[in-house]
C-alpha cells in the first residue's frame, strides 16, 4: 500500500482511547488467599521450606508471592520465569559474555572486576535477593518449564544460599551468601505441564489451588471491582460457571478467575444488563451483540468464541 495516498484521518480519530484507571485486579492487598492456602504459606515459612503452588492457569498462583511480600512489608518480589533453556546459574545472575568480549577487544586496559560486575552481570531473582542482604520474596514461576535437572540443582542452591561470580575474575571477592535470618521466602509455581523430580517434591511444601466456589467468587469480584454494586454478580457467576462446565459447549480452554474479573468489568463497561444473563438467548439483539463482544475476554481461540456466540444465538 502506498502510504502517501492514504486518506487523511480527522485528528480526533488518531487519538488513543482514554486509558483505564489503575486496576485493583493485580493489587496484592486485594488478593484473597483461602484459609487453607494461607495455612500452607505459614507452614512453609515456619519450616523454612519453599512452597510449591499448582493449579490451573489464571487461578492466582503468581499473585500469591506479591501478596506475601505486601503482607510482610518486604517490597516487590524478585521474579524468575522458567524457560526450557534455564540453568541453575540463571537463578542467580546472567553474564553478557558477547558484549564483554566485544568491549575487551577495543579497550587497551583490562577491565576491573568491579566494572565487569557493573556492566556485564545482571543479577536475577535469587541472586538479587541474596545480594540485597534483606529478607525478600522470590517467585520462581512455571518451574515445570525448566529442564528436569534444574529443580534438583535448585535444592542444593537453596540449601547453601551462596554463590560466586567467577566471570568477574575475582570470585572470592564477589561471593554472596544469605544470612539465616535473611533467608529468602521462595514461592514456586507449576502448571503441571510435566512431572517434577521426586527428590525435589520431598523437600518442598505443596499446595494445589482449587477453583473457587460461588461464595469465594463473589468475594473476589467485590474486592476487585470498583463498580461491583452495578453488577448482578450472582447471575454473572452462574453464566460463567455454565461456560466452565461446558453447558454452552465444550471449550479448548476453560476460563479461570482472571478471565472472570476481566469479563465482569467488560460487561459493565459495555452496558450489558447482567440481571438478564440467566437466559442469554432471551436478550434483545442489542444486548446479545454487546454480550457477544464481551465473550472475547473468555474465549482464547476462534473456535471457542464461535462456540459461545452460537450458544447465545449470535
Amino acid at each position: 500500500m502506498d502510504l502517501k495516498h492514504q486518506p487523511e484521518l480527522p485528528q480526533a480519530n488518531r487519538q488513543l482511547p482514554p486509558r483505564p484507571p489503575a486496576s485493583k485486579f493485580n493489587a496484592p492487598e486485594h488478593y484473597r488467599p483461602s484459609p487453607e492456602l494461607w495455612a500452607a504459606v505459614q507452614t512453609a515459612l515456619s519450616l523454612g521450606l519453599p512452597l510449591l503452588v499448582t493449579g490451573e492457569p489464571g487461578c492466582g498462583k503468581t499473585d500469591l508471592a506479591a501478596h506475601i511480600a505486601w503482607y510482610y512489608g518486604l517490597g516487590k518480589p524478585e521474579e524468575f520465569n522458567g524457560q526450557t533453556s534455564s540453568s541453575v546459574t540463571d537463578l542467580f545472575y546472567r553474564y553478557d559474555a558477547l558484549r564483554h568480549f566485544q568491549h575487551a577487544q577495543v579497550m587497551e586496559q583490562a577491565l576491573t572486576p568491579e566494572v565487569v560486575e557493573r556492566d556485564y552481570i545482571q543479577y536475577q531473582a535469587l541472586g538479587a535477593a541474596i545480594k540485597s542482604g534483606q529478607t525478600r520474596v522470590v517467585l520462581l514461576d512455571e518451574i515445570d518449564k525448566a529442564p528436569r535437572d534444574l529443580p534438583n540443582n535448585l535444592l542444593a542452591a537453596l540449601d547453601k544460599l551462596r554463590f560466586d561470580v567467577p566471570e568477574t575474575g575475582d570470585p572470592k571477592r564477589f561471593t554472596y551468601e544469605a544470612k539465616p535470618e535473611h533467608r529468602p521466602i521462595i514461592i514456586l509455581t507449576s502448571n503441571s505441564e510435566k512431572g517434577l523430580p521426586d527428590p525435589f517434591l520431598r523437600r518442598v511444601a505443596f499446595f494445589d489451588i482449587k477453583f473457587p466456589g460461588e461464595a469465594d467468587l463473589l468475594l473476589i469480584l467485590k474486592d476487585k471491582l470498583d463498580n461491583f454494586a452495578q453488577l448482578d454478580a450472582k447471575t454473572t457467576i452462574r453464566l460463567f460457571e455454565k461456560i466452565r462446565a461446558a453447558e454452552l459447549g465444550v471449550l479448548n480452554k476453560k476460563p479461570a478467575t482472571a478471565e472472570l474479573l476481566h469479563w465482569a468489568s467488560a460487561l459493565l463497561k459495555l452496558g450489558v444488563d447482567t440481571a438478564q444473563l440467566d437466559n442469554p438467548r432471551g436478550l434483545n439483539s442489542q444486548q446479545k451483540t454487546l454480550l457477544g463482544h464481551s465473550l472475547s475476554v473468555l474465549a482464547k481461540t476462534r473456535a471457542d468464541l464461535d462456540t459461545l456466540q452460537k450458544a447465545i444465538g449470535i
